[in-house]
Order: C-alpha cells, then structure tokens, then sequence
C-alpha cells in the first residue's frame, strides 16, 4: 500500500516526509499501458512522471490548503508537458504530452529543456474559489541555484522552494516501474511559539543552519535504490538513528481521476455549437478521453443536442467507456 509519513527532529525546527507510492503507480502505468491509443510512457518519460508524482505528493501533505497542487514541466524537446495533479487528500494523477522520440537514456534537459527556456510551474489551485480569486501560481527556470542547468528534478524543486517560499530543502527522488519514491526535509523558521517549543536556549539562525546542514548531508546520502528498495522504517532508522524523530500517522496517497461527463460536456459547450456540429458531422460522435485515465466520453446527435439546450443537464452517464 502506498504510504506517507511525516516526522519532526525533537529539539531542532526541520521536518521531514517520506513518501512510497507503489500501487498508487503501479495502477497509474497499468492504466497507461492499457490504453490502446496511447501505450506506455517511454522509461525516462515514465521516471520522471514518478518522481513529480511523488514530489507533489510531499508538497501537497507540507501545506494546509484545501485545493489542487499542480506541477507542470514543460519548455523544448520531446516531452512538450508533463504534470502531476495531488488533491489534498492525496489523490493523485498524472499525464505527459510527448511528440516525437524519447532515448532510452534521456535525461530532463533531454527531455524538456534542449534549449535552455524549460520551465517549472506549481500551481495552487482552490477548490472554492471566491469570486475573482485567481490560482497561486509559482514559476522557475529548470536551473539550479546557480543558474546552472540540471537533470534532477529534485534540483530545480529545492530551488523552488528556496525562491518561493524562503525555505532551505532537501529533496532525494526516485521513480521505477514498480515504485516511486521521495524524502524531503526542510528547515522550519525560528518565529512563532509551535517552531521554538523543546527548543534549548539561545538557539539560533546558527545553531538551526548547521543542525539543518548536518541532517539535509544524511538525507543526500540516501542512494536511489535504496530509496525504491527500503521500507521506510528502514531508511529512516538508517538515515537518522542518532536523532529522535516525533512521527505523526501516515497517510495513504492513492490514483483518482477527477474528469467527468459533466466537465467533458462543460468542454463541448465550450467549442460552441458550429464545431460540435461540424465534428458530429465528420465523425458520427464526439470522442473525448481523458489524458490522465484513458477513460472515453462519448457524446452523439441527441447528447450535444442535450448539451446546448440545457447548459446545466448533465449528459446521461452511459455513454462513458473504457
């Protein structure tokens, strides 16, 4: 079962999470493979889909906010766009947009950023949503914190999260075809009562920096096998058995979809009736499968007819396949 686990460093303000998704992703491949118009992900497309996947995750379970973490990474090369979509509950989902050959052995600058633009998006998007509120949306280079280029996401998220939220981080990941995997930590700031409790005094910007430096050293140290092979008893009593660690109750991340016939029709009512017409017209149906499931709305005559009389009917469920 695929499993999140938070934990503190008793006496120093840095957190952790580790996360392993096995039938979570395992069921998103199965899926993936299954589709027959699509077929598997290339190995460096699905690798890196893992490791977003599993980051977003960790970023998802690290904010209180009640509404969608979506990551993006898109920019040149092969793979146009990949995204990894986490709702608060840990329900998650991912898709890639790949237009021509992936190499075997790809890397992300490969991939994404040949020429240097690529991009890294995290989007917060509210799930009530007042009136005129707009998504939270951050963006950064796929750089380092150098400016140089990387081909480890982990790389341009720790640079992230130090651009956009001021926090120091460390971030190790992994993705195969069976499990994907992530370790975060991260330094919490000294301010507010919560983060000096059991704190000794006259700790500082100091004392916090070289506690942090020593524990983000240890969690580099954690090889990629043994990220995808180990439990995570195992890592953490590795990683930090000379620490004590104040664990909460994991969590239980799993696969979901959101797409709908009521958000698929949203979409055809969005085209307009001319072009709803003209595809009925060529096609005999309109076919609109999801990219993240595979799962197929089909909509006829009478169902795009239904659509645009009555905006707010729902078209009857019946016509959605596999």
């Amino acid at each position: 079962m695929s499993e999140l686990h938070k934990f503190l460093f008793d006496g120093i303000p840095v957190r952790g999470m580790i996360v392993r998704l096995d039938d979570a992703w395992t069921d998103i491949l199965a899926r993936r493979q299954a589709n027959e118009s699509t077929g598997a992900w290339p190995q460096p497309v699905a690798r890196l889909l893992g490791e977003m996947a599993a980051a977003g995750a960790l970023m998802q379970s690290n904010i209180k906010f009640n509404g969608a973490l979506i990551m993006q990474i898109f920019g040149e090369g092969p793979v146009k766009v990949a995204v990894a979509e986490v709702q608060p509950d840990l329900a998650l989902r991912v898709t890639a947009k790949v237009v021509g050959e992936v190499d075997a052995n790809a890397r992300l600058t490969d991939m994404v950023n040949t020429g240097g633009g690529g991009r890294c998006a995290i989007t917060l998007d509210p799930k009530d949503r007042r009136p005129g509120q707009q998504a939270y949306q951050g963006v950064v280079p796929l750089r380092g914190p150098e400016g140089e280029r990387v081909d480890e996401l982990s790389a341009v998220l720790e640079h992230y999260m130090r651009q956009s939220e001021q926090l120091d981080t460390r971030l190790v990941l992994a993705a195969d075809e069976k499990v994907a995997a992530g370790l975060l930590i991260q330094r919490l700031p000294l301010d507010g009562e919560a983060n000096r409790a059991g704190l000794k005094e006259g700790y500082d910007e100091e004392a916090l920096m070289e506690d942090f430096n020593r524990i983000a050293i240890l969690a580099a140290s954690l090889k990629r096998d043994e990220l995808l092979e180990l439990d995570v008893d195992t890592i953490l009593r590795r990683l930090f058995w000379e620490e004590k660690l104040l664990r909460f109750e994991p969590q239980t991340p799993r696969f979901a979809c959101t797409c709908s016939r009521e958000r698929v029709a949203g979409m055809i009512r969005g085209l307009g009736q001319p072009e709803a017409d003209d595809i009925l017209a060529e096609r005999g149906e309109i076919d609109v499968a999801c990219d993240f499931c595979g799962l197929h709305y089909r909509f006829d005559a009478v169902d795009a007819a239904r659509i645009f009389k009555a905006p707010g009917d729902q078209p009857p469920v019946s016509s959605a396949v596999q």
